[in-house]
């Protein structure tokens, strides 16, 4: 949520800005502004809606100039309006400012600056650090840049909360001065040839430079065209790492497809080949996880696994859960990300908390990473995002490595990070010594044969298209799963929601009987997903349940099932797939149901109304 984006160099700025903003609109946002330097005054432009009314302003009244910041905004306090729409100025006019993340204490520094006479024109929690920087700058002054920077790191130092801010001084035309504080989203200064930028995520950048500075908690960046500059909040220089960015931009167009989701759902085998390569070792029977430097000691000594993540990344999480257990006989629990840290939960050197996250940037999941490594914990992150805050925070991480996901719905990173919760369970267990060779070899070679079977699953897609033209127009669904199946059940629900917002709930088959069994009828479709597994006859049963009660039963079955068409008013019969890698593959017509139904039904299937991809405010 909330994107930024901010130039300086000799190139006009706004066309860079607003194309760099097009790129981070999967983010989630709700209205979208822009602020040019031109002279020693700022032109500014804002809207609400979508990015394509800013542009529509900009193309009617024209801004130019040589530096500027844009930002797109998912409104936290105040509602979706123009005058809550970023850059906010400051009553001087000296000061332009963009922001993420929320000002936990601004209620008392907004009375505070309003009892010394400022005037607020708007009602988000932002405008009172820009007043905060006129505050102090008219105490300092505002002739040098040394003077404002003074004066900028003064006004972020009072504020409470996570924030990446970036502050354009209007009469100072050559200067930018970003900050981050906490886990508000990133803040990336990109770096050019006698130009250099500023975003909160890569894709707004990556068309022009690929060589990052990651900023992190308590750093302050000073952007000119002729170089930047790294300090501490306290003002200590700071030697950072510069990073290069491989993943190519390319791979983020829609190419064929009609939307960026459906084309995600479409590159899961190819998602699951990249996040297998270079990790299964056929031949010995191993995996090989390079970059979570786990070793055999460290393997044994743990006694727990906390996985912690948020909505998608939790129900990877369940499905994890049997997999690390099963194969390492370790003792796991998944953990909202939001709620973890709030009941003082025992940690100790012998857990490892897990942190799933696609963007590596969600702050309630960065949260519980930072409560557990000051609690003495190990932490490990499964995340997409290159340099991310999760991926730099861990003391291990496995990478995703399927490339840009910019629907909101997330789908290639969901089935991607099961099957990475796959591989470190295999890891481990074969550490632990719980995993006996044959039993290692079965589960690498049933990995070896995923991404065929999820090939032949994607070509069932004309047959889910036609069953969501049948289903489209119900209000309620009920999903039902068992075992590792029940997690892919939740998940269904949830990308239905997402997408169509159409109301579904997600249970454990058993459930059923304990409660939501009292809201079927014809008019509640049933998704049940029955394999031919070891509950598979339990699952029948719920059927039979179902049924009996004039529900409408939708199968998801394991091709050569005689029995389930008498049982199941529509049956998706899908490939035979090993037991424990079935969750992934019944996930892709979980999603391509939802999908269709939300074409059907019309809706923004990439950018679904209230959604945010990065989560970067609590």
């Amino acid at each position: 949520m909330c994107g930024i984006v901010g130039y300086v160099g000799p190139r006009d700025a706004a066309p860079i800005i607003l194309d760099g903003l097009a790129r981070l609109e999967y983010r989630g946002y709700d209205s979208a502004g822009i602020a040019v330097q031109n002279g020693g005054g700022v032109q500014i432009r804002r809207d609400v809606g979508k990015l394509g009314n800013l542009r529509a302003k900009v193309a009617a009244q024209p801004i130019d100039g040589h530096i500027g910041i844009g930002h797109t905004r998912w409104a936290t306090h105040g509602v979706p309006a123009e005058r809550n729409a970023h850059p906010h100025i400051s009553q001087d006019g000296l000061f332009v400012l963009v922001h993420n993340g929320i000002v936990e204490n601004y209620l008392p520094l907004r009375d505070e600056l309003t009892a010394e006479g400022v005037r607020f024109s708007s009602e988000t929690d932002t405008e009172v650090i820009v007043h905060l920087i006129e505050k102090y700058a008219r105490r300092i002054g505002t002739d040098t840049d040394q003077q404002v920077i003074e004066a900028a790191r003064a006004a972020v130092s009072r504020l409470t909360g996570a924030h990446a801010i970036v502050v354009l001084p209007t009469h100072l035309p050559h200067l930018l001065i970003a900050t981050r504080i906490g886990n508000a989203g990133g803040v990336i200064v990109g770096l050019g040839e006698g130009e250099h930028y500023i975003a909160s995520d890569i894709p707004a950048i990556l068309e022009h430079t690929r060589d990052m500075i990651y900023l992190e908690h308590r750093q302050m960046a000073v952007v000119r065209a002729d170089g930047v500059g790294i300090q501490t909040l306290e003002g200590a220089l700071i030697k950072a790492k510069v990073h290069h960015v491989a993943f190519d931009a390319v791979s983020a167009a829609k190419g064929e497809f009609k939307h960026f989701m459906q084309k995600e759902i479409f590159e899961q085998a190819k998602g699951i080949t990249d996040t297998l390569a270079g990790r299964i070792d056929r031949d010995h029977a191993r995996v090989h996880l390079h970059d979570l430097n786990l070793t055999d000691e460290r393997a044994r000594a743990l006694r727990r696994i906390v996985s912690v993540a948020c909505g998608t990344s939790y129900y990877s999480a369940l499905v994890g859960k049997f997999y690390l257990e099963q194969f390492a006989r370790v003792a796991v629990e998944v953990e909202y990300g939001s709620e973890y840290r709030y009941r003082d939960p025992m940690l100790d050197a012998e857990t490892a908390v897990l942190a799933i996250t696609q963007s590596g940037e969600t702050v309630d999941t960065l949260a519980a990473m930072e409560y557990a490594r000051s609690h003495g914990a190990a932490v490990w992150s499964i995340v997409n995002a290159v340099g991310s805050q999760a991926m730099r925070l861990a003391d291990g991480f496995i990478g995703m490595n399927v490339g840009p996901e910019i629907g909101v719905a997330s789908t290639k990173t969901f089935t991607a990070s099961i099957v990475d919760q796959y591989l470190l369970a295999v890891a481990l267990g074969t550490a632990r010594g719980t995993l006996t060779e044959e039993r290692r070899r079965c589960l690498v070679e049933d990995l070896a044969k995923l991404p065929d079977i999820l090939r032949r699953t994607l070509a069932l897609d004309p047959l889910i298209q036609a069953l969501a033209g049948k289903l489209h127009a119900y209000t309620d669904f009920l999903y039902l799963g068992r075992g590792a199946q029940y997690p892919i059940a939740l998940e269904g629900a949830l990308k239905l929601k997402e997408i169509s917002y159409i109301h579904a709930e997600g249970y454990p088959a058993g459930e059923m009987k304990h409660g939501p069994i009292a809201l079927i009828d014809e008019t509640m479709p049933v998704v049940a997903i029955a394999l031919k597994d070891a509950l598979y006859e339990k699952m029948i049963s719920q059927i039979e349940q179902v049924k009996a009660r004039g529900g409408r039963v939708i199968a998801l079955a394991t091709e050569g099932d005689p029995y389930i068409a008498g049982k199941a008013d529509d049956v998706l019969y899908l490939p035979d797939c090993p037991d424990m890698l079935a969750p992934v593959m019944v996930s892709l017509p979980m999603q391509l149901l939802a999908y269709h139904i939300a074409v059907w039904r019309g809706t923004d299937v990439d950018q679904p109304r209230n959604l945010a991809k990065s989560v970067t405010v609590e």
